[in-house]
């Protein structure tokens, strides 16, 4: 049996807050809604549009959040269409007091990349150049 990557969990202070950011920011949508039957609170599956079923970013209400430090490059990534993209994207966050990482260039397969704080402070880092995600 092949092993697939399908989805993440993350717990977060605001539930409506990072439904938002990841609507907003990363073009992702609900794709599935609930109220967990164990805990009694609201757990919520996103996806990029025609992704539902293949890679879920679930959000989960509630856990220890800490603010990512400075120099931990844990991040999750999203590509984009072009480089002018990119730079679009990062003068929206620094716009938004949310850059985390500035627009860098680096050879492939890494490419050109910035990063931005979702609102617990983790990164999500929006690329182009990367041979990812390429269906």
């Amino acid at each position: 049996m092949a092993a697939r990557l399908t989805h993440i969990a993350l717990h977060v202070r605001d539930l409506d807050a990072s439904i938002a950011f990841y609507r907003d920011w990363c073009g992702m949508h609900l794709a599935h809604d609930r109220i967990d039957a164990g805990t009694g609170h609201r757990v919520v599956w996103l996806a990029q549009p025609g992704q539902d079923s293949r890679f879920v970013i679930v959000l989960i209400p509630g856990g220890h959040v800490d603010r990512q430090a400075a120099g931990d490059f844990s991040h999750l990534g999203i590509a984009l269409d072009s480089r002018d993209a990119v730079e679009a994207t990062a003068g929206r966050a620094a716009a938004a007091g949310l850059l985390a990482w500035p627009v860098t260039d680096n050879p492939p397969p890494v490419g050109t990349y910035c990063g931005v704080c979702d609102p617990d402070g983790r990164v999500v880092e929006f690329s182009f150049g990367q041979p990812l995600g390429q269906d």
